[in-house]
Order: structure tokens, then C-alpha cells, then sequence
């Protein structure tokens, strides 16, 4: 190989990394962005497991099925993994469902910015409707600042607050038993709350 072919490697090679920097770090723009908590991740916090039920398989489903929905309403949807974009959106909702070594210690919580100007309020209205719907204990709100630096509030800037929903806890049994044939009727219910935020 020539010092000249070995050169146009390099700079093919060095353009090749400028794009995927480019791409990768580019802004987002979007009404809603959904996060499927843990997608994509192959190491370190891979979720909840409970026999072969997975959490990240669960946070799939429930995102996908949101999505769905408000993309049937013309919302425009940006659907996205473990690994958070920098973005722009109205609201910006992350899913999850909970995990310990204690099975049943915990329940449904919720997790958002507590310095945002409107994440408290929208946080405390998603409470209200899901606490008179899930019959299992609920958590006191997370805002610590690890999870405001693990979950990514400080990437996506936001009108309306980044809400980080546990849905329930994946290894407790009796919450498995009442969660699992009732994960679309959740994910239509932070669908038609999602609405109702964006016609606040």
C-alpha cells in the first residue's frame, strides 16, 4: 500500500468519525420524547428481572404502545433508549418499572426535575390519576440529583417538565400478577394524560 492510499484511509477513516459525531450529537425537536428505560443497554443498570419477565422488555412494550397512540392523534413523537439525545419537547416522559433485593418494599413513584417550574405540578397531576388506579403502595417523588444526572433531565430541555415513571415494582409477584395484562391500559392512560397536558 502506498503512503498515498494509506493517507486517503486515514482521512475516509477521520471524515467517517466527524459524521457519526455530528449525527450523534445533533438537537432533537419534538412535541413528545418517550424513553423506553434501559433499551439498548447491554452492561451496568440492565433493569428489573423477575423469573423471565425483564423490565426493559415491559418499558418497550408500554413506550412503544404510547407512541403509537399519540401518533394516531398526529403528536409528533420521538421515541428513544437508554441513551438520551440532547433534545427539545413540550414533555419529555421516561418508563420504567421498579426493582429491589426486598420483593414488595416498593411500588409506584414518580422522578422529575424538582427545579423545573412546571415538572412538580404535571408530576403531581400523573399522581393523582394513577394512584386511584394502582392498588399497591406508592413512593415518596425522586429529584435527587443522581437521578437527575442518570435519567438525563439536564439533556432534554423542556416546556412542561421530564417525568420519570415507575409503574410498579417487577419483583414483586402480587404487582406482576396485576401489571402484566394491564400494560396497554396503562400505556393508553399516559397516552390520554400526555393530551391533556399539551392542551394545558
Amino acid at each position: 500500500m502506498s503512503i498515498r492510499q494509506l493517507f486517503g484511509f486515514l482521512i475516509a477513516g477521520l471524515f467517517i468519525l466527524l459524521v457519526v459525531s455530528i449525527y450523534n450529537n445533533r438537537v432533537i425537536n419534538t412535541t413528545v420524547l418517550l424513553q423506553a428505560g434501559h433499551e439498548g443497554r447491554t452492561k451496568g443498570n440492565t433493569g428489573s428481572i423477575n423469573g423471565d419477565k425483564k423490565e426493559v422488555d415491559w418499558n418497550i412494550l408500554v413506550t412503544k404502545a404510547i407512541e403509537k397512540e399519540l401518533k394516531r392523534h398526529n403528536i409528533h413523537v420521538t421515541r428513544v433508549g437508554a441513551d438520551i439525545p440532547i433534545a427539545n419537547a413540550r414533555i419529555a416522559i421516561s418508563i420504567h418499572f421498579d426493582g429491589t433485593d426486598t420483593p414488595c418494599a416498593t411500588g409506584a413513584s414518580i422522578g422529575y426535575d424538582s427545579t423545573h417550574i412546571n415538572a412538580k405540578k404535571m408530576a403531581t397531576r400523573w399522581k393523582e390519576e394513577y394512584k386511584e388506579y394502582f392498588p399497591f403502595k406508592w413512593h415518596r417523588d425522586n429529584f435527587t440529583k443522581n437521578l437527575s444526572d442518570y435519567y438525563g433531565f439536564r439533556r432534554v430541555n423542556t416546556e412542561k417538565g421530564f417525568l420519570l415513571l415507575e409503574l410498579g415494582e417487577m419483583t414483586c409477584d402480587k404487582q406482576i400478577e396485576w401489571l402484566e395484562p394491564r400494560l396497554e391500559l396503562i400505556a393508553t392512560k399516559i397516552a390520554d394524560f400526555i393530551m391533556d397536558e399539551l392542551e394545558r
